[in-house]
This record gives structure tokens, C-alpha cells and sequence, in this order.
């Protein structure tokens, strides 16, 4: 049968799209996008070799699909003796795979979405499994793994309703790339029906993954040091970031200083290759700064601490009462997990923006577990409340919203693993 005619256009467009790979690629490097020594992985060359045996594929798109796909890693290596390869698209989740992968265990960055490079990448690592975290669909990808009838997996499907929109209007070429999977375990009651709607096939809510994974603990004497910096001083935390909204935590920063004089922020941007240009915004609105890579520790005197590493949040979840996860002051981009937080003792705002977790949200909202600000008045007001109840109602929110999603997960990727190898 042959391809719905978008898809049939964006094959021809990547095809066509290829002499101008090595100029994009190159382009991104240098903007800090992509790792220069590792261009060759994003055309389909592999980094490294194949292992013996049964190969179990992971792709996880950033960081937070990534913390997922470690904890697949975990649970299905108690239960199989495969090895796994995770792909992910970003150098953040890249350095964070590199620090918590085990032995057992590979990174690569997944191929750009041209014909010629997945085909190269499937020619040289011909994995037994994949399994896709979330909502990343590369067309040519998928349609590559269902020719060469790779069994495949979606697992912890999640599409806010924008995404859903926009798949309606190529409803035949958003079935015919979900065909690839063999099962489909959608995070949310709205990404159940959307898929089902879309595509014909009944898809069953399974639960939230992320709600199921353990935080790793945190390392104690980090959190010795960094609690013992901080002594008694007022403190709060703006987590993950984004560019146009660190202006207005700062200016909530600046109002919450009056009544707080000896006060301190911690601001982790969601992207750390962004900290120059928040230290700048930092300086330039008069507060004094340090920064946890250059291995600082805030003093009297230091306003905001910018916190510009990789995989410390739950160190400074575990330091603070408040903290205010970002991604939800920008259309856009829908908010971040504030599960993290709860699960190691923050309270937590939000602001308005919240579509990619919105069932989180409505549970920890219909239980007080959770202030929302749209703006820096309303921010500092926020901060001026007690923590301890919200933290209480949103880790009651929690216990009611964790399922079996991990359990009918596991089962359903263990089905279609070799089953000598299980």
C-alpha cells in the first residue's frame, strides 16, 4: 500500500534536504546544539559497536524522557540479560546518560531524520526492540523500523492537545506511523482517546511512568554543603527555565527581597548552556551572583545563586520550602513534572502554562497541593505563604495518581523480547 501523501512529501524533502545536512549540523555545533565530535551518530554511524546478543533500543527525546529511559534500563535489566542502546537528541540528556548509564548499557545520539542515515544507523546496530518514550515520532524513522518489522513500542504516550489538532488534519499519515507500534501505553485519558479517535485502534490509559520512578538519592555530602551555605537564610528555587522567563523571576526575586533582605534565589535554567546570558540579565538587574559550575557558594552578599549543572535538581529540591517549576510563564511549551519536587520535599508553583502535565496539575490543584502565579507580584505573593500544608495535599495528589503503569509496561516489552533471552 502506498504511503499517505505527507508522508510521501517529507520523504522526498529529507532525500532532497541532504546537502545541506553537514551545513546544519555544523551550524548547531557551534551554537552549542549539537556535540562536534559526535556529528558522525546524528548521520547514522555508530560511535561504537554492536554488543552480542539481544539488543533492547530506547529513544528518550530530552531530559526528562531520558530519566524514564534510565529507569526502563533498570527495571527490565533485573528480568533480561539484553544489553541496551538509548538514543536521545539533545548534548544535556547526552552528559546525563554519560554519568548514569550502566556498564551494560550505551548512548548514542539518534540520526537525523533522513532516509540514508536511519537506514545506516538500523543497518549497524539491528536492534531486536524499540521502544519510543513519550512523543517523538520521526516519519522516516518509523517507517524504517516497520519494514524491516522491528517490534516496536510507544510507551508513556503523552500529546497535549495542540499536538492532537495538528495530527488531525494528517490523520492518515499519523496512522499509518503509528502502525509501527505493536503496543501502545497511553500516559493520560487525553492522549488515550486522541490516539483512539485518530487512528481507529482502541488505546488504553496505562498511567503516568514518570509518577512511578524512585528518585535517585541524593548525594549527602552535596547536600551537607549546600545546606550548610545556605545557613538560616530565606530561600526559594526557579527550576528548568526557559528563555523570556527568567526576567520575571527575577523581578519576583527583587519584590520578595523587601521583606526578605538576607534572601536567596537559586535559578536553575532548564538549558545550562544558557547561563552566560543569565548571568548577564543577572548583573544587569543589580543583583550579585555566583555560580555553582565554577564550584562558587553563595555568600552574605550574593543575591542568586545560578545554578548552570547538569542533574543536581534534587539537591536543590531537597534545600528549599518553595519552588517554582518553570516552563509554565511562556505559551508553548507546557510546564515541567513537578513530581521531582514533591518527592523531595518542595512545595510547589506553577504559572498558567501547563498543558504537558496538565493531569499532574489538576490533581495536585484539586488537592491545595499547588500555587499558581502568572506573574512576579503574584510569584513573591506566593512566596510569603506557608509550604508545609501544599507539600502535604500535593504528596496526597501523588499516592492517588500512581497506578500499575510500570507493571503493564514492563509486560508489555517483555512480550516481544526473544523470549531465550528473557
Amino acid at each position: 500500500m502506498s504511503l499517505p501523501l505527507d508522508l510521501q512529501l517529507y520523504h522526498w524533502a529529507t532525500r532532497l534536504s541532504a546537502p545541506l545536512t553537514a551545513w546544519i549540523l555544523g551550524h548547531r555545533a557551534k551554537k552549542g546544539k549539537e556535540d562536534p565530535d559526535r556529528l558522525n551518530e546524528r548521520l547514522g554511524r555508530a560511535g561504537e559497536d554492536r554488543p552480542t546478543g539481544t539488543l533492547v533500543w530506547l529513544h528518550a527525546a530530552s531530559v526528562g524522557e531520558s530519566l524514564l529511559a534510565l529507569e526502563l534500563v533498570h527495571r527490565l535489566s533485573k528480568i533480561s540479560d539484553s544489553h541496551f542502546l538509548v538514543t536521545t537528541g539533545t548534548t544535556t540528556s547526552a552528559r546525563l546518560m554519560a554519568a548514569r548509564l550502566p556498564t551494560h548499557a550505551r548512548h548514542q545520539y539518534i540520526p537525523i531524520d533522513r532516509p540514508a542515515c536511519v537506514r545506516r544507523f538500523l543497518d549497524q546496530w539491528t536492534p531486536d526492540i524499540a521502544i519510543f518514550l513519550e512523543s517523538e515520532l520521526w516519519p522516516n524513522l518509523l517507517l524504517e523500523i516497520k519494514a524491516r518489522r522491528i517490534p516496536a513500542v510507544l510507551a508513556n504516550a503523552r500529546m497535549n492537545s495542540k499536538s492532537l489538532r495538528s495530527w488531525g488534519r494528517r490523520r492518515q499519515a499519523f496512522a499509518c506511523l503509528l502502525d509501527t507500534f505493536h503496543w501502545i501505553g497511553a500516559a493520560d485519558d487525553r492522549t488515550a482517546r486522541g490516539i483512539s479517535e485518530l487512528t481507529g485502534r482502541q488505546i488504553d490509559t496505562i498511567g503516568n511512568l514518570k509518577l512511578q520512578i524512585k528518585p535517585a538519592p541524593v548525594d549527602s555530602d552535596k547536600l551537607e554543603a549546600i545546606r550548610t551555605s545556605l545557613e538560616s537564610r530565606p530561600v526559594w528555587l526557579a527550576a528548568s527555565t526557559h528563555d523570556g522567563e527568567d526576567e520575571i523571576i527575577l523581578a519576583a526575586h527583587k519584590m520578595w527581597l523587601q521583606q526578605n533582605p538576607g534572601g536567596l534565589l537559586i535559578l536553575v535554567p532548564r538549558h545550562p548552556e544558557r547561563a552566560d546570558d543569565i548571568e548577564h540579565l543577572i548583573r544587569s538587574e543589580g543583583f550579585m551572583k555566583c555560580r555553582r559550575s565554577q564550584g562558587e557558594f553563595p555568600d552574605g552578599a550574593v543575591h542568586v545563586w545560578l545554578a548552570d549543572t547538569l542533574g543536581e535538581l534534587p539537591l536543590w529540591f531537597a534545600s528549599t520550602k518553595w519552588t517554582f517549576i518553570g516552563g509554565s510563564l511562556v505559551e508553548n511549551i507546557g510546564g515541567h513534572n513537578p513530581v521531582e519536587a514533591t518527592q523531595n520535599g518542595c512545595s510547589v508553583m506553577t504559572g498558567p502554562f501547563t498543558a504537558s502535565f496538565d493531569e499532574v496539575f489538576a490533581a495536585y490543584t484539586n488537592h491545595n497541593g499547588v500555587l499558581q502565579a502568572s506573574n512576579a507580584r503574584e510569584i513573591a505573593d506566593a512566596l510569603a505563604t506557608d509550604a508545609a500544608p501544599c507539600l502535604i495535599n500535593a504528596q496526597v495528589a501523588l499516592a492517588n495518581l500512581t497506578g500499575e503503569a510500570m507493571t503493564e509496561t514492563l509486560a508489555a516489552i517483555t512480550d516481544l523480547l526473544p523470549a531465550e533471552r528473557i
